[in-house]
């Protein structure tokens, strides 16, 4: 057999370089990418240094302390409580006014400190802030509706910040203990 002289024939890859970036092109606008969120918290300014700390405004009566074990046991101001009753305690406290002369003297020098071991669980500090987050909501709405005739979310910007004043949200977190130390 004779051979011919035509030889094995090449495909065109000049175009192949064209191609591939016009998919990768395709696929980066058209893929979304995830946004992470968390909880929203505004962190306290640092302290500074040179300035004296003054106390006088701290009483131990405003601050509503919830303390969560490595078991995801909760104890609220050294009390044991179910996670199912820390909305209406944590409500309870912050628009006390100073009827109760256990609880905070009014909402706005009401702090709630939480702090967590190193053992709890993910799901239970989430819980937890879930509970304390609807807390201070449904008392800005309850204040809103009273006030305005109308939901916290529905209001303007002004009034949203006058209620924010009356009920403003004050959440500490200390940092977690280490599993075994006592809380």
């Amino acid at each position: 057999m004779a051979r011919s002289g035509r030889g094995v024939p090449e495909i065109n890859a000049g175009s192949m370089a064209d191609i591939a970036f016009l998919l990768l092109i395709f696929f980066l606008v058209t893929t979304t990418m995830d946004i992470d969120t968390g909880i929203a918290r505004k962190l306290p300014p640092m302290p500074d240094p040179n300035q004296e700390i003054d106390n006088s405004q701290l009483n131990k009566r405003n601050i509503f302390i919830v303390l969560v074990n490595q078991f995801d046991q909760l104890l609220v101001n050294e009390n044991p409580m179910d996670i199912s009753q820390l909305k209406d305690a944590a409500k309870q406290f912050i628009d006390n006014n100073g009827r109760d002369p256990s609880l905070s003297d009014s909402p706005d020098k009401a702090i709630v400190s939480l702090q967590n071991d190193r053992g709890t669980s993910y799901e239970m500090y989430i819980q937890i802030q879930n509970e304390l987050t609807t807390a201070y909501r449904e008392l800005r709405d309850d204040l809103s509706i009273k006030t305005y005739g109308t939901t916290y979310e529905n209001l303007d910007n002004e009034q949203r910040k006058k209620v924010r004043k009356t009920y403003p949200q004050k959440i500490s977190e200390a940092e977690p203990k280490n599993v075994g130390e006592d809380i």
